[in-house]
């Protein structure tokens, strides 16, 4: 009968020892569970259901398009805004590369007008960051456009996303942005170009000879640092006014320090040709990216409608044209260039009133 007593003397104690470790646990895990969720998250039971609207993966992924806007070319950039916003339901945010004394100007005429509701995100680029790898002509200090080489510098200005799309100012898109954001990139290339003698742009409805470049017309193939390269020179060039780029392959192979890397030796060596316009934009990006870049639909760039007054490309074609691309010294907003018309349709007035048309006077052009 002793023997028994302790033994139920041991299981009750044995079972207040269990009740109280129980009880301490659960202390402890309400403790470890207010401490995991410092920000006041919900239980998983109360949050709320996704809206439709972000539930759409068309919708809900962020397509990044960079574009830099000068103050003297704002007009450019705010109608190749509207143009994209207007063709796509996706979720567009325009990151916008501007200078600093162009941004309340810029502010001011987007939250003035139509274009409000736009998510939009002004980066000041500062120019320094060209010091020692751009040569400035002293003659010609103005002739330097550093936001041409806000291309360069993508993952800083979009630091968050694995893609983005760049685009010129003088730009006009007729499409939905989304098709191009989806232009698939070989495994390890880190921007998809539109080459220079692709079929579409110099082939197709095209008025005059094509304006097929290639890299000899931008380097200077006399120079042994180019010749070590040991890269065609009757290889077919792209333009960089609009790419796009997997910024994850960028930021593993050092792109823009390898750009950077180019620029600087272009100031000791002078390794540019002067061919054509003395471009310094496009040279390191052709040796950079030398056959290890994708290509776009070259719809998706039509281009050099501002290599000329005249009309290049038919009504029919343009109308076809999913990006068409005023690359050359006749803008749309500023002397007679082909398809204006098509420009202005998109063009937002600037209600400061700084940014006007030059108007065209095609009856004194149709005299000359």
């Amino acid at each position: 009968s002793v023997n028994i007593s302790i033994l139920i003397v041991a299981v009750v104690i044995f079972l207040l020892v269990v009740h109280h470790n129980f009880l301490g646990l659960s202390d402890f895990l309400k403790r470890e569970l207010s401490d995991s969720n410092p920000v006041g998250l919900q239980p998983i039971d109360f949050i709320p259901a996704v809206p439709q609207r972000l539930a759409d993966d068309r919708n809900d992924k962020e397509i990044s398009v960079v574009l830099a806007a000068s103050d003297e070319r704002l007009g450019g950039a705010i109608a190749a805004m509207n143009s994209i916003y207007f063709h796509t339901r996706s979720n567009v945010v325009f990151y916008i590369v501007t200078l600093n004394d162009t941004v309340d100007h810029l502010r001011l005429w987007l939250s003035k007008t139509a274009l409000k509701n736009l998510q939009y995100r002004i980066l000041d680029f500062d120019p320094h960051v060209l010091e020692g790898k751009v040569q400035v002509d002293p003659q010609k200090p103005d002739t330097l456009k550093p936001l041409t080489f806000a291309r360069f510098y993508l993952p800083t200005l979009v630091p968050h996303a694995e893609k983005a799309i760049y685009v010129d100012d003088d730009v006009i898109v007729q499409d939905d942005i989304l098709e191009l954001y989806n232009t698939p990139l070989k495994p390890g290339h880190a921007a998809a170009f539109s080459d220079d003698c692709d079929s579409t742009t110099n082939k197709v409805a095209v008025r005059g000879a094509g304006n097929q470049y290639n890299y000899i017309g931008f380097l200077d193939y006399k120079k042994e640092t180019i010749r070590k390269l040991a890269m065609k020179a009757n290889t077919c060039s792209f333009d960089p006014g609009v790419f796009v780029a997997n910024l994850t392959e960028w930021k593993l192979q050092n792109i823009t320090q390898q750009l950077e890397k180019w620029m600087a030796l272009n100031v000791v060596e002078e390794l540019y040709s002067r061919t054509l316009a003395g471009s310094i934009t496009t040279p390191p990006l052709l040796i950079v990216f030398y056959k290890q870049h994708s290509s776009i639909n070259p719809m998706w760039n039509v281009r050099h409608l501002g290599s000329s007054a005249g009309k290049r490309y038919s009504p029919q074609f343009v109308k076809a044209a999913k990006l068409l691309h005023w690359n050359g010294h006749f803008k749309p907003w500023g002397r007679t260039a082909s398809y204006a018309e098509v420009w202005e349709k998109w063009y937002v007035p600037d209600p400061t009133g700084k940014f006007s048309l030059i108007r065209r006077h095609s009856e004194a052009y149709e005299a000359k």
